[in-house]
C-alpha cells in the first residue's frame, strides 16, 4: 500500500498533530502516530484543554493535589497543562533529535486574555517556557498589533515561538519582520540562533467560512464560482510572500548564524463545508520546508485517501491573484474578512479560555 503520509513528508511538508490530551498521553496514542503516522509536532490550545479536561477523568488525581495546596484556579490551569505539555515534549523527542531540533515541538499558548497586551503576553511566555523546561517547546503567541512586539521581545529570550491566528498577508509579513527582528536581538544577545525555533500559523479553513457566507449573500453564478477558493488562494501567496523574505540578504545573514527559517504552518486544515473534499487544504497547500497541523481524523483521512501531486502551491501565484482580485470585483472586501476573522479568532480563544478555567474549577471544587 501507498504510504501517503511519508509522501507528504517526502514533499516537504511536516505532519502535526492539533490536538493533545492526557489520555492521549496515557494511552501511548500519541506516540503511534508519531511511530505509525510520520507525526512529528503538535498544537494545542484553550478550546483544546477545554475539551480535554472536561471531558477526561484522568486528571482528577492531579487536580485533587492542587485544591489540597489550595492552589488558584489560574494557576491550576497552568500546572495542569504544562504537565501535559511536557509530558508530550518528552514524547516528541525521538522526531525532535532526529530533524536536529527543526520538528518534535510541541505548542502551548499564552492566555488569550493577553492578546493585545505585549508586555504581559512577553511575561506569561517566559513563565510557560519556565514551567514546561523542554527544548522542544513553542509558545504561542497571536499575531495581533499587541502580540508582535512580544513575538520579538520572546524570540530576543532565546525562546521559540509559535505565531498564531494569521489571516491576512499583510499581517503575516509583519510577522515575519517581527521573527527577523527577534533572531538578530537574540543574536546580540548572545543566544545560540540554532536552537531557536519559530512557526507561523496561517489560518486556512476559516477564510472560507467567511467568504462563502458573503458569496451566498450576493447570489450570483459568479459568486458561486469562486465558493470554496479563497481559503488556498491566500494560503498560496502567503507562501510567495515567505520564499520572498527568506530569500533575502536580512535572511541569509541570520542563516549564516546557524538560524533555522520561521516556516509556515497551515492550520485549521478540516474542512468545514462537506461538500468539500476532506483533506483539500491540505493537499492543496504542499510545498518544501511547511508544516501542516491536523485533527487526528484529517490525519486518517489523507492516509487513506490523500494524493500528494508535488509542490502545488509554487506555480499558483498568478491563478491565486486572479481569485482574490474575482473575490473584489465582486464586492468581497479581503481586508475586511481577515479584521472579523482575527476579531473573532480571539474572541473564541478567549471563550474557550473561560471554560478551561471552568473546567479547572470544577476539578478543585472550587467557584470561579
Amino acid at each position: 500500500m501507498t504510504d501517503r503520509l511519508a509522501a507528504l513528508q517526502a514533499a516537504g511538508v511536516a505532519v502535526w498533530l492539533d490536538d493533545l490530551s492526557r489520555e492521549r498521553l496515557t494511552s501511548g496514542g500519541l506516540d503511534r502516530l508519531r511511530r505509525e503516522r510520520h507525526v512529528v509536532g503538535v498544537t494545542t490550545n484553550p478550546t483544546i484543554f477545554a475539551k480535554a479536561i472536561s471531558d477526561a477523568a484522568s486528571y482528577d488525581g492531579q487536580a485533587r493535589d492542587l485544591a489540597v495546596r489550595g492552589v488558584g484556579v489560574d494557576e491550576a490551569a497552568r500546572m495542569l497543562t504544562t504537565y501535559d505539555v511536557r509530558w508530550a515534549c518528552d514524547v516528541m523527542r525521538p522526531a525532535y533529535d532526529a530533524s536536529q531540533g527543526l520538528d518534535g515541538r510541541v505548542s502551548i499558548e499564552v492566555d488569550p486574555r493577553l492578546a493585545h497586551d505585549a508586555a504581559q503576553t512577553a511575561a506569561e511566555a517566559k513563565a510557560l517556557w519556565w514551567m514546561v523546561d523542554r527544548p522542544n517547546l513553542f509558545i504561542k503567541i497571536p499575531a495581533t498589533e499587541g502580540g508582535l512586539p512580544a513575538i520579538t521581545r520572546t524570540l530576543a529570550e532565546g525562546i521559540s515561538v509559535n505565531v498564531t491566528l494569521i489571516f491576512s498577508i499583510q499581517r503575516y509579513a509583519a510577522v515575519m519582520e517581527a521573527f527577523l527582528a527577534g533572531l538578530e536581538q537574540a543574536k546580540a544577545n548572545g543566544h545560540d540562533l540554532s536552537r531557536i525555533g519559530s512557526v507561523a500559523s496561517f489560518f486556512v479553513s476559516r477564510v472560507d467560512t467567511e467568504v462563502d457566507a458573503r458569496l451566498d449573500k450576493i447570489g450570483t453564478p459568479e459568486a458561486a464560482a469562486l465558493r470554496g477558493r479563497a481559503a488556498v488562494a491566500n494560503a498560496q501567496l502567503a507562501y510567495e510572500k515567505y520564499s520572498e523574505v527568506f530569500g533575502g540578504g536580512r535572511w541569509q545573514a541570520l542563516a549564516d548564524a546557524g538560524a533555522h527559517p520561521q516556516r509556515p504552518l497551515w492550520a485549521s486544515t478540516s474542512t468545514k463545508n462537506p461538500d468539500y473534499r476532506d483533506v483539500i487544504y491540505v493537499e492543496e497547500l504542499v510545498a518544501p520546508g511547511t508544516v501542516n497541523t491536523m485533527p487526528e481524523a484529517v490525519i486518517h483521512a489523507f492516509a487513506d485517501h490523500g494524493e500528494v501531486r508535488g509542490d502545488t502551491i509554487s506555480g499558483s501565484y498568478a491563478a491565486a491573484r486572479q481569485v482574490l482580485d474575482d473575490l473584489a470585483a465582486l464586492g468581497i472586501d479581503y481586508d475586511d474578512v481577515v479584521r472579523v476573522l482575527e476579531s473573532e479568532g480571539v474572541e473564541k480563544f478567549e471563550a474557550s479560555y473561560a471554560e478551561l478555567l471552568g473546567s479547572v474549577a470544577r476539578q478543585l471544587g472550587v467557584d470561579r
